[in-house]
């Protein structure tokens, strides 16, 4: 029997309020389930075991004798820890700084100065040689939090105090219960750094109200059991995972297991088998190129049969959904064949995902339609939405009822939106940021005079659905003052999974090119049955594969403008990464980084090509 509803949620004002709540609640329910990789085998917590622990990590914060509203910077991994001390550290009244543990040293040192940090937790003394090995200042820096049990150095009286995390916890003082202290539902709840695609990432101050609202306006719209399993990859610094994957959970009353590795992911789908995952498009665009690899190989009979499935598959979505459709003379066969071809083939694919998913929602970029199609024609539940780090994140969302994969739905109750100059789509409500930390003419530029926030996204309205049409400041306009949206572009080019990643470039430039990554499998089931193939020269480089490559760019793009489609395409070594500092930790592409990067080959692609016209 549930025992969640909006109107107990309404008497909680802030995520600490919520905890409490949840606690005393359904104290005996399983809240997490983490992996323990010392004794091989999954860990469950309760509800009430999660109280006694962040109680005790709050007990360890209270002799640091930090100000009211320090900054505490987590960078850790997603696990019982990262909880912990978030939620310790809101209960006294500190702020949480959640990073990516995986994020290069530069850009965690320049968060950890640029928020003031007081405390920074990591997982091994290495993660802090490498910060401290940039040699950025960070005078407000007082403690380093260790978790691995590390030899640590000397100390040094102009450095942060190094302790070990299992010495802090266990010098704590006692501190009021967590419920005694007063927290405002106006205080910071953290401050959230943004990606940083197109430059130095901003520190986004979310308070209380504007994530509490947005968990609110969520659980209204779409079903939470605390029967639900959700499974946790996305790092907590992504404020999509943060409040969809975390907090949304706790109000609800569901069990969050956290995976052991993006590795994993895979192996961990099929043991925790989720009822809902909340995930990036990246995620699925990987389980979509191995299945589209795997049928590549399969019999004919296979890949008619996959074909098959996928049709009817998406012509019994569309009746459902009342969307529009190809029609068929042998649509009357679809009620006899579906049941048959889920049973043959769309089974096997839920089976990669645990078999038993309610809802699979994805954020944070846009899906292509050919893997949206795809999936949702063989039964996959998936729901897009979108929104931004600056609205708690999420302004609206597609619902199982009434799924529309060609928009992101429509906004979430309390949440308004309209269409400000150049289409942009403009967004008020209580879930909008209190502002960027520290940069107040950044805020004021990002909000318009009557304090609505401008969203930078083109978009489309439609009967209260939104359709986002691509980011206004990514248009480029080249030299012959065509524009384009490289968004789309990409996105279109995407989908074939030859390509695991896609950069349009061409601003002030006299015609588009095209950076990619070639999945190498597929390039390989792909040409080694060619004519020639044995004669050809298959380094990226050669005429060859130039040639056949921007044949399947431009196929791709072939129904743009004829301004918009590639003419040269380069083909790079190796995968853009976090690692390489070219990929931000919400695995988008850093363009700027980019284009530094391929600096050179940019020059020489329009040198030539200008020199040969």
């Amino acid at each position: 029997m549930e025992i969640n509803s909006i109107e107990s949620l309404g008497q909680t004002n802030t995520l600490v309020d919520l905890l409490n709540w949840r606690i005393t609640q359904t104290p005996q329910l399983e809240a997490y389930r983490q992996y323990n990789a010392s004794i091989e085998t999954w860990q469950s917590f309760t509800w009430a075991q999660i109280g006694s622990l962040v109680q005790t990590w709050r007990n360890a914060l209270t002799p640091l004798r930090l100000l009211e509203g320090a900054r505490i910077a987590i960078l850790l991994p997603n696990g019982i820890n990262a909880v912990c001390i978030d939620q310790a550290s809101l209960a006294s009244g500190f702020i949480p700084v959640p990073m990516h543990s995986l994020d290069n040293p530069a850009s965690i040192a320049y968060i950890i100065k640029d928020s003031d940090a007081s405390v920074l937790f990591v997982s091994a003394l290495s993660e802090w040689e490498a910060i401290k090995g940039i040699g950025a200042e960070l005078p407000e820096l007082q403690y380093i939090v260790v978790n691995e049990d590390d030899v640590f150095p000397q100390g040094d009286s102009n450095a942060p105090a190094i302790i070990h995390l299992s010495t802090w916890l266990s010098g704590g003082a006692p501190s009021d219960p967590l419920s005694s202290t007063v927290i405002l539902s106006e205080a910071l709840a953290a401050i959230v750094y943004t990606s940083g695609t197109t430059g130095r990432p901003k520190g986004v101050m979310l308070t209380h109200r504007n994530v509490l609202s947005n968990i609110k306006a969520v659980f209204a719209r779409v079903e939470v059991f605390s029967t639900d399993v959700f499974l946790s990859f996305l790092p907590l610094s992504h404020t999509f995972e943060r409040t969809a994957g975390y907090y949304l959970p706790i109000a609800a009353g569901s069990c969050v297991a956290f995976a052991r590795s993006v590795a994993q992911i895979p192996e961990d789908l099929k043991l925790i088998r989720p009822t809902v995952l909340i995930s990036v498009p990246r995620i699925y665009e990987r389980v979509y190129v191995k299945l589209q690899e795997k049928i590549a190989q399969s019999s004919e009979l296979t890949q008619r049969l996959f074909t098959l499935t996928q049709t009817v598959g998406w012509r019994h979505f569309c009746q459902q959904q009342q969307l529009p459709y190809d029609k068929s003379a042998l649509d009357w066969l679809d009620p006899l064949l579906l049941p048959c071809l889920r049973w043959l083939v769309a089974r096997k694919v839920l089976a990669l995902f645990g078999g038993r998913l309610r809802a699979a929602i994805c954020g944070g970029a846009p899906l292509s339609q050919p893997l949206a199609e795809c999936f949702l024609a063989l039964g996959i539940p998936l729901l897009q939405g979108y929104g931004m780090t600056e609205t708690s994140p999420i302004v609206c969302c597609n619902m199982l009822d009434d799924n529309w994969p060609l928009t992101v739905g429509k906004a979430l109750d309390h949440i308004d939106v309209r269409l400000g100059e150049n289409d942009e789509l403009q967004v008020h409500g209580d879930c909008v940021m209190a502002g960027y930390w520290k940069r107040p003419e950044d805020t004021e530029k990002t909000m318009t005079l009557d304090g609505w926030l401008r969203t930078g996204d083109q978009a489309n309205l439609d009967g209260g659905r939104i359709q986002i049409i691509g980011r206004i400041k990514d248009i480029i306009v080249t030299s012959t003052g065509e524009k384009i949206s490289p968004s789309d572009l990409e996105l279109a080019i995407s989908a074939d999974p030859l390509f695991s990643q896609v950069f349009i470039i061409g601003e002030n430039r006299p015609f588009i090119s095209v950076f990619v990554v070639l999945n190498q499998e597929i390039w390989k089931n792909l040409y080694q049955q060619s004519n020639g193939y044995e004669k050809a020269d298959l380094s990226l480089n050669s005429a060859f594969v130039q040639t056949t490559v921007l044949a399947k760019i431009q196929e791709a793009t072939k129904s743009f403008p004829y301004y918009a489609i590639p003419r040269v395409v380069k083909i790079a070594p190796e995968p853009w990464s976090l690692q390489n500092g070219l990929m931000t930790p919400t695995l988008k592409l850093k363009r700027k980084a980019l284009l530094a990067h391929f600096e050179v080959e940019i020059e020489d692609i329009y040198k030539q090509r200008t020199s040969g016209e």
